[in-house]
């Protein structure tokens, strides 16, 4: 997946208002949950599942059954995983370590989790992993290839329009 760009309309919603339960947004997602997108008359929710579709429908490439499969672990690695590992505390003295440690060894072989090439498993491990410094102030000097990587993705202009700009 390269850095193609496709033109979108960014819609940021008061949570705080109770926007994203108005009859509108519903609509779009019943659950009531961002993201949502609407692409056309297709409507969808659920962050991997919006990642996975986009790579698909937007991607330059034709990807192979098996990338496609890899690029889904990632995807549901970082949803379920290392979301859940990181953000519920109970979890967060067990997992951490464990799913830290071997992030930090794929993250310092290459600038990318797949190599040279930023891809759908870049979006969703690194939004993941931003909004560690943003949300929970965790001390990530123990991994300094993922404190690198943070800092790379923060410095992307869709990170900037979108999560970089709640900080």
């Amino acid at each position: 997946m390269s850095d193609n760009y496709v033109p979108y309309e960014f819609v940021l919603l008061d949570m705080q208002a109770g926007e994203h339960l108005q009859p509108d947004f519903l609509k779009i997602n019943p659950i009531g949950k961002v993201p949502a997108i609407v692409d056309g008359d297709f409507q969808l929710w659920e962050s991997g599942a919006i990642l996975l579709y986009l790579a698909e429908k937007y991607g330059k490439t034709a990807f192979s059954l098996e990338e496609k499969a890899i690029f889904t672990q990632w995807v549901l690695f970082a949803n379920s995983s290392l979301g859940t590992g990181i953000f519920i505390a109970a979890n967060r003295q067990r997992e951490m370590p464990r799913l830290l440690t071997p992030l930090n060894e794929i993250l310092g072989k290459g600038p990318f989790l797949l190599g040279n090439d930023f891809t759908v498993a870049d979006v969703a491990v690194g939004s993941i992993l931003s909004y560690i410094p943003i949300m929970l102030k965790l001390d990530l000097s123990a991994y300094p290839a993922i404190v690198n990587y943070i800092q790379f993705m923060s410095e992307r202009p869709a990170f900037q329009k979108s999560i970089g700009g709640r900080k």
